[in-house]
């Protein structure tokens, strides 16, 4: 993953059509060594191919997997129960996410990544 990482990294600063050496220079930049023989493969399975083309191919390909549950069927019994608490089961997920959020905020100990 880190040399089309790295490939598709190289493709948005303006270098077209990214050799070997040049992933293997941008991998070294950041302390990462390559194998020279999966950069081979990825170099030649994408040579003369438009990644941009490969992006969308692939994204089609995804597109046409289900995905989500739909969870399996169950006998009236348990679906009736959520329907007679449903009133408590709101309120715990409303309590449990302020205590999270509350949490959440300690956490930097007052400095954000962005103030």
């Amino acid at each position: 993953m880190k040399l089309i990482a790295a490939y598709l990294l190289l493709q948005l600063g303006g270098n077209a059509s990214p050799s070997a050496s040049d992933i293997k220079a941008l991998l070294e930049t950041v302390g990462v060594e390559a194998e020279q023989e999966r950069l081979d493969k990825l170099i030649s399975e994408l040579e003369g191919k438009d990644i941009n083309e490969l992006i969308a191919e692939g994204s089609s390909k995804f597109a046409s997997i289900p995905s989500g549950g739909a969870g399996g069927a169950s006998s009236g019994g348990a679906a009736a129960a959520p329907a007679a608490g449903g009133a408590a089961a709101a309120d715990a997920p409303k309590e449990e996410a302020k205590a999270e959020e509350k949490e959440e905020s300690d956490d930097d100990m007052g400095f954000g990544l962005f103030d």
